[in-house]
């Protein structure tokens, strides 16, 4: 990343609208795909467990098919909860799983009310500022091509006070496939930001005391094919904008598959995911927008 936070490499620029695409096709089959997703969901409500917050409006962005709306509502069942996805799909997704969750009792007498769901980008959210108590991301901000812009939004809408948490992957993200590929076939699998950027990003946002941690996760596949079937059906392909087209016929892709045989233990084939946690805090501000000191008095104790 260069000096002002945003990421200078052209590899990590991403077709937005690709993507768009990609994951309204997934909506249908992702929750049989979303293995991952839903492993970091469980992983960032247990870091719950451990931090005081009571949040009244809560926002997921990039909610998908609306999983996480579910367990932050069961969590925090008197807060107002929003989900925000660009792909309307995803969002249709949501609100039938959302129908379902929600018994008749509960519908005839509107106890439970289900979430509102807001189809937009990251990074021009529809929402007031300082209007939001806790936001949550999951396996959002990776398919961002620069954070920065995104967690200004963020910031921007999340009141004094109010927590930012979210999980992303790494770069070692993948890195079985990675290596699998001919180095001659170019890039072929998304790049992900080094967690110390997002850190970066994060403090240049404007977001206090940060907290990040990483670790790694192996799972397991019968054959290549049954990782790209995973891939695909989760809507997670490669979509940088300088992207090549095909690997140019089956011998590249059968030299990959050989390739990939020779790391199966027990039968398995790994594929590797470094998780990346974190959440972070909005502090009261120190300037105006004008850039002006704000100073700020306390009675002297007695």
């Amino acid at each position: 990343m260069n000096p002002a936070g945003a990421v200078s490499d052209a590899a990590y620029a991403l077709d937005h609208a690709l993507l768009r695409r990609r994951f309204a096709r997934a909506a249908g089959g992702y929750a049989h795909a979303d293995v991952l997703a839903r492993e970091l969901g469980r992983r960032m409500d247990e870091r719950l467990d451990y931090i005081r917050c009571t949040p009244r409006r809560i926002v997921d962005l990039g909610c998908g098919p609306g999983s996480d709306l579910a367990t932050l509502a069961a969590r925090y069942p008197q807060a107002e909860c929003i989900g925000i996805d660009f792909a309307a799909p995803m969002l249709d997704a949501a609100r039938r799983q959302a129908q379902a969750r929600r018994g008749l009792v509960d519908r005839l007498l509107g106890r439970t009310p289900p979430p509102a769901l807001l189809c937009a980008g990251a990074e021009a959210l529809p929402l007031a500022d300082a209007s939001v108590s806790l936001l949550w991301s999951n396996l959002m901000l990776n398919w961002l091509s620069d954070p920065l812009p995104a967690l200004r939004e963020m910031h921007r809408v999340l009141e004094v006070g109010g927590m930012v948490m979210f999980s992303t992957l790494g770069p070692d993200t993948l890195k079985e496939l990675r290596a699998a590929i001919p180095a001659a076939a170019g890039e072929r699998v998304h790049r992900f930001i080094d967690m110390h950027d997002i850190g970066d990003a994060l403090v240049k946002a404007g977001f206090a005391d940060p907290v990040m941690d990483m670790e790694m996760l192996t799972l397991t596949y019968a054959d290549v094919d049954s990782l790209f079937a995973d891939l695909r059906q989760s809507g997670s392909t490669l979509a940088t904008t300088a992207r090549a087209r095909g690997l140019g016929g089956r011998a590249p892709w059968n030299e990959v598959r050989t390739q990939y045989e020779a790391l199966r233990a027990g039968g398995r084939l790994p594929a590797t995911f470094e998780l990346i946690q974190g959440h972070a805090w909005k502090a009261a501000p120190r300037s105006t927008a004008d850039g002006r000191a704000i100073v700020r008095f306390q009675p002297r104790p007695r």
